[in-house]
């Protein structure tokens, strides 16, 4: 029964990515431990590979050490955006919720930051994800429609492959249009 919980305890087991990431004058780690302070640098690693952002960071001049400006000015907006979501990642949340997690990127960072996303949804992890584009709604596998709080239609994607990936996406588009 939800209420016997608290808000404290429902939300140790939910972590937030939004569509503007704040990062802080500080090491891009440091960033990344915000989201759990306690965390080891193992930790940090371990949920940076898992929202495909290692590699960047290794590649930044002192890797994890690597002071990032006030913002995160010296990182591109999809690397800003995986830095959000390894935050996310580092408490090991059972549901993670993204509120238009490409919205301010162009596709190709885009597209790296959905890969990011499909990649913990292998993880077993749940995305609830927030969006007004309807190629992005596509790689769900469940869609629900809302206009002014109210759910209008629910959509399920029946399989994986690219001819139902197409005739779903049509199908979202076409329901969107329609709002």
């Amino acid at each position: 029964d939800v209420k016997n919980y608290t808000a404290d305890s429902i939300l140790e087991h939910i972590s937030m990515v939004f569509q503007n990431v704040y990062l802080f004058h500080d090491s891009i780690e440091n960033n990344i431990k915000f989201g759990k302070p306690d965390a080891t640098h193992e930790e940090v690693e371990a949920a940076a590979k898992r929202a495909c952002c290692h590699d960047f960071i290794s590649a930044l001049p002192d890797g994890y050490n690597t002071i990032i400006g006030e913002g995160g000015s010296t990182l591109s907006g999809g690397e800003k955006q995986r830095a959000a979501i390894c935050r996310a990642l580092i408490n090991d949340p059972e549901l993670i919720l993204a509120d238009e997690p490409t919205g301010n990127l162009d596709s190709k960072s885009g597209k790296i930051v959905l890969d990011a996303l499909k990649e913990i949804n292998r993880w077993g992890k749940t995305i609830i994800m927030v969006t007004h584009d309807p190629q992005m709604a596509s790689n769900c596998k469940h869609v629900i429609l809302l206009k002014d709080g109210v759910i209008l239609k629910t959509l399920d994607r029946k399989g994986d492959d690219e001819k139902e990936r197409e005739r779903y996406y049509r199908e979202i588009l076409g329901e969107m249009e329609q709002l």
